[in-house]
């Protein structure tokens, strides 16, 4: 019977479990449908192509060359395999294979042999490029080299005779062209001329002769040897004459020019000058001195020139070349101009991508000028378009790439000194194929999703409803909804393909993040049809497309164009006229133009609205710069902006004087002025120099004027009087004139020449007088007085006098030192000082008085704190500062400070940040957890108190732990039932609603395999019944919020126990099938109750009675039942009529019980039973039952015998049943078979099992009332023979839908047993259909109270039964009480109650007096 039962059982769940499969697998995977398209997955493990090594090891340079010559272009580069080489000439290929004078060696170099080079043809001169290819790879072309073939030889000057004074200069003009110069050379009376440190040729070809001697008198010729016959320069005589012994004036034999220089080259500023006596030369830098004798780069040749070897960008500048001969000083100045070769500040670097994708190659470059950038792909130029873009100024962008953009790109930049190129290689990799880790920069946003790699799997269908929700001229907003074979999708991201009708190349963009299905498509072109489509990706890849859809922009609205012909001209230093013309395409009349315009420098744009072709602006700022453009307007609109056009207001005479004039008495007949220019804003054009105005004091008409010209910013006036005070002032001039004068400055000629051989004396005193933040330093001057004092410096800081220095006019006599500290001790030093240096010092030291500042105000806390839940951890503070503006905008340092905490656990210490804004998000914080937050507010001292607090709770969260302390014991009696005990988990992120117990003989089975046992939030212990003995089970649990499912618990092992002789009894005995209204089958007659004193099945307590008091028993319930039967059968022939009549108003007690529907609680009929109770089962109730109540399953039990519950007990009754099952435990029990509610109910044979323990109290919708009364009102004979009531028939014909608990009891006394009509039941209850039953009702009701009734049927008086079933009904909530109470129908009217009660009354005193007898 065993092995049948766990067969049939396990059929059923394996029954289950193929029905659930199909459902889940029955339709095909993703992947098939994928298949089937076409596009079968392939293997994730594909190899992946890795870049070439492809680059030039030799580049060309640039080359000179003469006519005749032979060249070589060099050129070399790797690759695997080698590279086939050819080259280009001003963009051509030459064809090497039928020239004779062009041969390509065997390293990939240009052989040039016989270089020809004539007026008219130059076929050899030209830009070179060398082009590598491999056929596999692609193309790289080199830097392009230019190869110069030196001119026909030409003299642009030649040299002129000349006479020259011993020990001067001489020059010797020959200029030729700049390429020739390399083959210039001198000759001296016919012979070579040998260059050294006093005889140089300069980069031009002229010959200088630095301290002259008689010797290199002569006759001097240039030559040109540039491979030809040479080309002889006239003769020109040079004599050298004796010293007149006389000065001659200091000229400029050769000036500097102008040069413009790379960097790393070297070149030389030519500077000569003669005169006597002869001159010594030197150079300055923008005004600073140049060491030419300390200096490895600068070198001073003969004559004065200057050599600069291997240029820096430092080297730009303005050299004056200076001649001095201690008469006269002369200047030459020049402009070096440096610039710098194409270099790469970052090179494009090597892309893997898919098809579809956009991608940008970087390239930075810098070089003076700024390089201009171009691409090559595979040696061709990429021309810009639609789909290859130039993009911050250097960088390529390719969009929607395809297999043919494979291949090599290069980034070529060029300016006029050079060019230098670097390259890339591009991969496009199938779809399925993962994109290996590179650096981001390589991929744009919009396709960086794409780097994930893919697992194997099924792969999500088409995205279904593509639509365009929203078109405009520019952009496409598509909407869609998730594939069907994934209708939640929140992993899914979404890739949208689209591209112009017609073009192959497909662009993609993707989602922003998993789940969203929607994207906006940008930068589209107006009236144009586009095609979409897209694409679900998984973490398996890429699934199924949808269907194309066709969109087509909106036309762009027609604006007018841009205005041609934009011109402006300043007409006054405060105006400019701006002129235009109409626009060539104004898509309609021109309304009216908008004139833009701002001032260089700042970004404010201003704007006036005209309606002609030209304005004029007034009121703008002097010789400044301003850009103007303009908009013509239509009845749609602004069009197309003109281009900016820059012009400057002209220049005026300075609008403010100089400033920081200060003078300076240098002796007794001279006095130095100092200046600074006016202000930026005030000079209204160039400076051209300055005008002093100078007079005496006394005499103030009498004026005397001194022109400065250029940038000088002093000067120095002598020739003044002694001991006389003189008044200066300076006005600055531009070419329109002479600016505003500053203020008359006075100062006084010393009266003597003092002494300014050295430092002066220290001062004679030194007095200071401290204030809280300030010093007043006071002194006298030193005594001797026949040394120059120009000045004081005061020099001040804590604990030591050398922190700061400030000097004073060598007048002043006191000085107030600011901005001190308080309450600080100071020292303080006083040195006078001249044009020699500073004196001895006076030291004095003094302390600050303290600061008293009172407390500050404190400030108002914040107001309206509120908390905004945004998840599980995170809350968003916000709030209202009332010390603020109405706008609430801070402007000023204060800061806010947020404080929270949590009062679980109480002694939780708070956690602050800081907030310069009227919010702040909390994050870090615990799922569905309370806390209070307050905010404050600081500004600089000041404070607020803390505001009113504002109180927030997290959301839940799933369980991030599993039930703890998971204990599994077997149940005390009963080896075959185990308790599952288990504690909350630790983070439960929430209010538990309810654990799911797995459990198997398999730990290693899938977890889909195991069984799964729910139990209610609030229970902590759980009863599973029905387990196979000595078998070793493993136990998980799983708690569940409102969010969702936690982790499971580890697996707990339990091994059932081995049977025993208190198992022996049947077990396994169904409590009904789950038919509708099915009869219970009869046990049979040689059924034997077990005589064992355990508890029984079903947990009713039995008395305590030893093996005798069993036997007595036995015997007197035989002697008893066979009195009782011939009682019966006399008393029943002769109440016939009487039993009739009871038996028709049972009958229309229940099938009219309609009429009482929700008044059975007002119905009390006498229940005899309890009474007997009450005399006869005190000692049983004394005994715990140990089989509580337990959890129910939906697999509906039906009992062998079903006795109502009389809800209308009065409340001692109540009260006794309270007691009575006071001590049961509340765990809760179930049967092995229905685990999972997806199980379908089970029809088990009655006889094929013995009686169960577990007894389900689950409400049934399928039971129907039809059988109870139907039974009710047919007379029906007992399967035995045996006579009994119409109760019993009803009793075991009752639908197991009641769904109400048994128990089984075995009759331990003579009257227990009795065979006295029952209180008949009620029909099954009638529940609402809009309210379906579920097992948490039930569940509910465990925490109520339980009461018991027991039952007996006439049946065990004719033989042994099985124990009688005792109702242990579980007590529902009182909602759900009062709902059944009033569904439930009574069986019986009062009156018929009472002549029921009347007649069975007799029937007791009738076996009372047989039993006496």
């Amino acid at each position: 019977m065993a092995a049948e039962r766990g067969a049939r059982r396990l059929f059923s769940t394996s029954s289950l479990w193929l029905y659930c499969l199909l459902l889940l697998f029955g339709r095909p995977a993703p992947g098939a449908a994928a298949a089937r398209s076409g596009s079968p997955p392939q293997s994730a493990g594909a190899s992946i192509r890795t870049f070439t090594p492809f680059y030039f090891l030799v580049e060309p340079v640039d080359t000179l060359s003469v006519r005749g010559s032979s060249v070589i272009l060099n050129c070399s580069a790797y690759s695997e395999p080698s590279p086939k080489i050819e080259w280009k000439k001003d963009g051509t290929f030459l064809n090497l294979v039928s020239d004779d004078r062009r041969q390509l060696l065997p390293d990939g170099s240009l052989f040039i042999s016989n270089v020809v080079h004539s007026k008219h043809n130059k076929p050899d001169e030209g830009y070179y490029q060398c082009v590598a290819t491999v056929d596999s790879l692609g193309t790289i072309v080199s830097r392009t080299a230019k190869l110069t073939v030196a001119g026909l030889p030409r003299f642009t000057s030649q040299p002129e005779p000349s006479s020259v004074y011993a020990g001067n200069s001489a020059i010797l003009n020959c200029e030729v062209n700049a390429d020739l110069v390399p083959f210039v050379r001198w000759e001296q009376n016919r012979q070579p001329l040998l260059l050294d440190d006093r005889v140089i040729k300069l980069p031009g070809g002229t010959l200088v002769i630095s301290n002259v001697t008689e010797g290199d008198g002569g006759l001097y010729r240039c030559i040109i040897e540039s491979g030809g016959p040479p080309k002889y320069s006239d003769e020109a005589e040079l004599k050298v004459l004796p010293d007149p012994e006389e000065t001659l004036n200091l000229v400029f034999l050769k000036q500097p020019s102008s040069l413009v220089r790379v960097i790393g080259q070297s070149t030389v500023l030519p500077c000569v000058a003669s005169g006597l006596p002869a001159p010594a030369m030197r150079w300055m830098k923008n005004e600073e001195t140049l060491d030419t004798e300390g200096s490895e780069r600068l070198v001073l040749l003969a004559g004065g020139s200057l050599e600069i070897s291997d240029i820096t960008e430092d080297d730009a500048g303005t050299y004056f070349c200076i001649a001095d001969n201690g008469n006269e000083t002369i200047e030459a100045q020049a402009e070096l101009t440096i610039q710098a070769q194409p270099e790469f500040l970052k090179q494009p670097a090597n892309i893997y991508a898919h098809e579809s994708m956009d991608i940008v190659f970087e390239c930075e470059v810098t070089g003076k000028p700024t390089p201009t950038v171009k691409w090559v792909k595979n040696g061709d130029m990429v021309i810009p378009s639609d789909y290859f873009k130039i993009v911050k100024e250097h960088n390529l962008q390719v969009l929607g790439l395809v297999k043919s953009d494979e291949g090599f790109y290069q980034c070529i930049a060029e300016n006029d000194v050079g060019n230098a190129q670097a390259g890339a290689q591009l991969i496009i990799l199938e779809h399925d194929v993962a994109i290996p880790t590179l650096p981001p920069t390589s991929l744009t946003s919009a396709t960086t999703d794409h780097l994930a790699p893919a697992t194997t799997g099924p792969l999500p269908s088409a995205p279904r409803d593509v639509v365009a929700s929203l078109v405009s001229t520019r952009f496409i907003k598509l909407t869609w909804r998730t594939p069907a074979s994934d209708p939640h999708g929140d992993n899914l991201t979404y890739s949208v393909f689209y591209t112009k009708e017609g073009i192959a190349r497909e662009r993609v963009e993707n989602t922003s993040r998993p789940g969203e299905m929607q994207v906006t498509i940008q930068n589209l072109m107006p009236a144009t049809v586009y095609v979409f489509r897209v694409v679900a990706q998984n973490k398996h890849g890429f699934g199924e497309s949808s269907a194309p859809l066709r969109v087509e922009t909106q036309p762009e609205v027609q604006l007018p164009g841009p205005a041609p012909n934009i011109r402006a001209y300043a007409t006054s230093p405060t105006s400019i006229t701006v002129t235009w013309e109409t626009p060539l395409s104004g898509n309609g009349e021109i309304q009216n133009y908008k004139l833009y315009y701002m001032e260089k420098g700042t970004d404010k744009e201003q704007d006036v609205d005209i309606s002609s072709h030209s304005y004029t602006l007034n009121g703008l700022k002097k010789y400044t710069e301003y850009s103007f453009r303009v908009v013509a307007y239509n009845k749609h609109g602004p069009g197309v902006s003109t281009q900016d056009v820059a012009v400057r207001t002209l220049s005026d005479v300075p609008s403010a004087a100089p400033q920081n004039l200060s003078l300076e008495v240098r002796n007794s007949k001279s006095i130095m002025i100092h200046w600074q220019p006016p202000s930026p804003a005030t000079q209204n054009g160039q400076i051209t120099g300055y005008k002093i105005r100078y007079r005496k004091a006394s005499r103030k008409s009498d004026v005397t004027e001194t022109l400065v010209t250029g940038t000088q910013l002093s000067q120095l006036i002598e020739g003044l009087d002694r001991g006389t005070e003189y008044n200066f002032r300076v006005a600055a001039l531009t070419v329109n004139g002479t600016g505003p004068a500053t203020d008359w400055l006075s100062t006084e000629t010393f009266e003597s020449d003092l002494d300014e051989t050295r430092v002066p004396e220290v001062p004679s005193s030194l007095h200071v007088r401290p204030l809280v933040t300030s010093i007043v330093v006071s002194w006298t001057p030193p005594e001797n007085q026949n040394i120059v004092v120009r000045g004081y410096a005061i020099g001040y800081g804590i604990g030591s006098p050398h922190a700061q220095t400030i000097k004073v006019d060598y007048k002043q006599r006191y000085y107030t030192i600011e901005n001190l500290d308080p309450s600080s001790h100071y020292v303080i030093t006083l040195k006078a000082f001249n044009n020699v240096g500073e004196g001895i010092p006076l030291y004095e030291s003094a302390v600050t008085r303290p600061h008293t500042v009172p407390d500050p105000t404190p400030m108002m806390p914040p107001v309206g704190v509120q908390a905004s839940i945004l998840s599980h951890d995170t809350i968003r503070i916000t709030w209202a500062d009332n010390s603020l503006p109405k706008h609430q905008k801070i402007t000023d340092s204060r800061y806010y400070t947020v404080r929270w905490k949590t009062n679980i656990p109480a002694n939780t210490k708070y956690k602050n940040a800081n907030a310069t804004t009227l919010s702040y998000l909390v994050t870090g914080l615990k799922p569905n957890t309370l806390y209070e937050f307050s905010v404050m507010v600081t500004k600089g001292r000041r404070s607020s108190t803390w505001s009113m607090t504002a109180h927030g709770t997290t959301f839940e969260l799933v369980p991030t732990s599993p039930p703890k302390d998971v204990t599994v014991v077997s149940k005390e009696g009963k080896p075959r039932t185990i308790i599952v005990n288990w504690q909350p988990p630790s983070e439960a992120n929430g209010k538990i609603t309810g654990y799911i117990i797995y459990y198997s003989t398999d730990v290693n089975a899938e977890i889909h395999d195991w069984v799964i046992e729910p139990v209610v939030g609030n229970r902590l212990t759980h009863q599973i019944q029905e387990l196979t003995l000595d078998t070793p089970y493993y136990f998980k649990i799983q708690a569940r919020n409102s969010k969702g499912m936690g982790p499971m618990s580890e697996a707990v092992q339990f091994r059932t126990p081995k049977a025993d002789s208190s198992d022996k009894m049947p077990n396994d005995q169904a409590s009904g099938s789950s038919g509708k209204g099915s009869r219970l089958p009869d046990l049979g007659s040689d059924y034997k109750p077990p005589m064992s004193g355990s508890n029984s099945p079903h947990g009713s307590p039995t008395s305590p009675l030893d093996s005798n008091m069993l036997l007595v028993i036995i015997v007197s319930v035989g002697v008893i039942t066979i009195v009782v039967v011939v009682i019966i059968a006399v008393f029943c022939t002769r109440r016939t009529t009487s039993h009739q009549k009871k038996k028709r108003a049972a009958c229309k007690s229940v099938n009219g019980s309609h009429k009482y529907k929700g008044n059975s609680k007002d119905v009390k009929p006498p229940d005899l039973w309890i009474h007997h109770e009450r005399l006869e089962l005190k000692p049983i109730d004394k005994s715990p039952d140990p089989n509580p109540i337990m959890t129910d399953t939906p697999i509906p039990r039906n009992s062998q015998d079903i006795t109502p519950v009389d809800n209308s007990m009065d409340s001692n009754i109540h009260q006794r049943r309270n007691s009575y099952r006071g001590h049961e435990s509340e765990d809760s029990m179930s049967t092995l078979a229905g685990r999972r509610g997806m199980r379908p109910k089970m029809m088990m044979p009655f006889d094929s099992q013995p009686p169960q323990q577990s007894v389900r109290n689950t409400p049934s919708t399928d039971t129907m009332p039809a059988s109870s009364s139907q039974t009710c009102c047919t007379d029906h004979q007992d399967p035995e023979g045996a006579t009994s009531s119409s109760y019993l028939a009803s009793s075991q014909e009752e639908d197991s839908g009641q769904s109400l608990p048994t128990a089984h009891v075995r009759p331990s006394h003579p009257l227990k047993s009795f065979a006295v009509p029952a209180v008949p039941p009620p029909g099954p209850p009638t529940y609402d259909p809009a309210l379906p039953s579920t097992p948490l009702l039930s569940q509910q009701a465990l925490n109520h109270h339980i009461h018991s009734v027991k039952t007996a049927s006439i049946g065990t008086l004719g033989r042994s039964r099985p124990p009688m079933p005792v109702v242990v009904p579980s007590a529902p909530e009182v909602q759900e009480t009062t709902r059944m109470l009033e569904d439930s129908e009574s069986s019986y009217e009062p009156d018929e109650l009472t002549k029921e009660m009347a007649h069975l009354e007799g029937l007791m005193k009738d076996l009372n007096a047989i039993t006496t007898a």
